[in-house]
């Protein structure tokens, strides 16, 4: 920010000579109030000086600065106000690329449904044994324990099984191996239990 005021003449007026007084005894805490109301905006603090100091010029006797400062900070908080309401007031802008965006990013029936179809068709190519014990653990909730009980197999072959069918459907899906994964080995998309 910077004073660049001379009359067209080259000549400095006594009203010229007044603002800038104005200027250097005002305008750096003037912004640094400003920058503060708009959260750290400099670019917009400094539109806010410009058309505070432009008003004052406009309608003040520059003849004492020392009075004006409270004029000054009063008009610029109001500014700030005004501008704040008509952002609010207005629709919101977009680009032309906008709407694509918003488009791609909520989530629809589509997706979800070709989802389910990638993922039935991944079960579907697991063994018979490894497709019970997925069905048995995943959709029903069972525990691992519980679906060795229900299948009439022994727990370790449950896990075993369980295993190998997540890596194998992992494969089919695309997906890589987290650290983050629980202790039975469900993935983040495993299936709420069936109500």
């Amino acid at each position: 920010m910077s004073w660049t005021g001379m009359g067209s003449s080259g000549v400095v007026s006594a009203r010229e000579r007044a603002m800038r007084t104005l200027y250097d005894e005002q305008a750096h805490s003037l912004f640094a109030y400003v920058v503060r109301l708009l959260g750290g905006d400099r670019y917009r603090a400094e539109d806010v000086v410009q058309e505070t100091l432009l008003r004052c010029w406009r309608t003040q006797d520059l003849g004492d600065c020392k009075h004006l400062r409270p004029w000054l900070f009063r008009v610029a908080r109001n500014i700030v106000i005004d501008e704040h309401r008509l952002r609010m007031a207005r629709p919101r802008e977009i680009d032309g690329a906008a709407w694509l965006e918003e488009l791609l990013a909520r989530p629809d029936g589509v997706d979800r449904m070709l989802s389910a179809m990638i993922l039935r068709d991944a079960i579907r190519e697991l063994s018979p044994k490894h497709r019970e014990v997925v069905y048995e653990t995943y959709y029903t909730g069972r525990s691992a324990r519980e679906a060795a009980l229900v299948l009439g197999v022994p727990l370790g072959t449950v896990k075993s099984r369980l295993h190998h069918a997540m890596r194998a459907l992992r494969a089919a899906l695309g997906i890589t191996e987290t650290a983050d994964e629980g202790a039975e080995g469900k993935p983040d998309w495993a299936h709420s239990p069936a109500a």
